[in-house]
């Protein structure tokens, strides 16, 4: 039971909004490190201050792969809450990069 209850908690934990703001920054972080200057400003997210668990990312649709890169770069490192988060947000903005391109 208590194997149990300590899974629940580390769920749980991954899924606050600090947790999910230092990856955000650790990712944001390197996707800039690894995009080229012209591109570096056309990088953000920004954590709504009366909706704590909303992150707005604001990215350029040239940037979008070098943010790709930098979430498959910490996957491996990340709580499965956490990394189960970072998937979606990947879904969702291949999602949005098809419907451009239509």
């Amino acid at each position: 039971m208590k194997k149990f209850a300590s899974n629940v908690t580390n769920l749980q934990e991954g899924l606050h909004p600090e947790h999910l703001g230092f990856w955000y920054d650790k990712i944001i972080r390197e996707a800039k490190d690894m995009a080229p200057p012209w591109l570096v400003d056309k990088i953000k997210v920004k954590q709504d201050p009366i909706l704590p668990m909303k992150f707005n990312l604001d990215i350029s649709k040239r940037a979008v792969r070098y943010f790709m890169m930098a979430v498959d770069n910490n996957l491996h490192l990340m709580p499965s809450s956490t990394k189960l988060y970072f998937l979606k947000v990947q879904e969702t903005l291949s999602d949005e990069m098809d419907k451009s391109l239509v």
